[in-house]
């Protein structure tokens, strides 16, 4: 691992994450916010690991606006945020209620908490299913519940799940941490704790690196080659660079197995969800949050 550049990535995470929180207010639209935020990352020398997630109340993860979205920010906001520097990748998520809710910022303390706790206690030696149970017995002790069915992720370079999953609740298994990076990520919600797939999200991955015979494809591919490799990236990115004819393009890609285009994950009751997530560089004798703002 090259640590000044995830130390570097995790710096400007906790820039983006203050500049986030001056410039989203209720009403603002999320296109607006995404695009200041893609452009404050580059101003600061990184790159979006992948599209920002802008995920509103029963949505949990995955919705980042398209190129022509009129959602405006409302509701229990999530806002998920990955940087990377040379593909080495600071993932840090927080919630924001936009309506002065007290249900909502009870759900969004549980999260916080949760991740809180786990903080005081990971280590290399830990168990995952230790972690998961802090953020289970966190979250529950406020009567909401985990997401049963999302996870925190290992990282390695321009590889965003490279292995181990990290899960909101105690799973049973003896898997130890070791060294690495990681990010944790508790989700809590007032609904029932579980994710379904939803509509498209316009946020794609590279999945299966093959010759396709349509011009604009093969114009996307080698773009996508390029500029994100093996990370996410999302419609809107693609539209700014070659209009409209790169939603046809990119169909092409996903119907020919390419490309694997994200679902959005909504709360399978209609809970409301919250997150909050933290990037952990775990050494022999050293815990690292890189993402943690002082």
């Amino acid at each position: 691992m090259e640590k000044q550049k995830i130390i570097q990535a995790g710096e400007i995470s906790k820039k983006i994450k203050e500049y986030a929180k001056s410039i989203i207010k209720k009403g603002v639209p999320l296109l607006e916010i995404a695009d200041k935020i893609d452009e404050k990352i580059e101003d600061l020398g990184g790159k979006p690991a992948f599209p920002i997630n802008l995920s509103i109340n029963d949505v949990a993860a995955h919705y980042t606006p398209g190129h022509d979205d009129e959602t405006l920010a409302h509701g229990l906001l999530k806002v998920d945020i990955g940087i990377h520097v040379d593909g080495w990748t600071a993932d840090t998520a927080f919630s924001l209620d936009l309506e002065n809710s007290e249900e909502n910022k009870k759900i969004i303390e549980a999260s916080k908490e949760a991740l809180t706790n786990v903080e005081k206690s990971i280590t290399t030696e830990s168990e995952i299913s230790e972690i998961g149970r802090i953020i289970e017995t966190t979250i529950r002790s406020k009567n909401l519940n985990p997401i049963v069915n999302l996870t925190g992720h290992s990282m390695d370079q321009y590889d965003l799940h490279s292995g181990a999953s990290i899960p909101n609740i105690d799973n049973g298994s003896d898997f130890i941490f070791g060294e690495g990076l990681y990010a944790i990520e508790p989700f809590a919600t007032n609904g029932v704790g579980k994710v379904k797939d939803g509509r498209p999200s316009g946020i794609y991955m590279l999945q299966n690196q093959k010759n396709t015979r349509s011009p604009i494809a093969r114009e996307l591919l080698k773009h996508i080659l390029k500029d994100y490799s093996t990370l996410p990236f999302c419609s809107r990115w693609l539209v700014r660079k070659y209009g409209t004819k790169a939603l046809l393009g990119l169909k092409q890609l996903e119907q020919e197995g390419i490309l694997h285009h994200f679902p959005q994950l909504i709360e399978i009751s209609g809970g409301i969800v919250s997150q909050a997530e933290n990037t952990f560089l775990l050494e022999k004798n050293s815990v690292t949050i890189t993402t943690k703002e002082d």
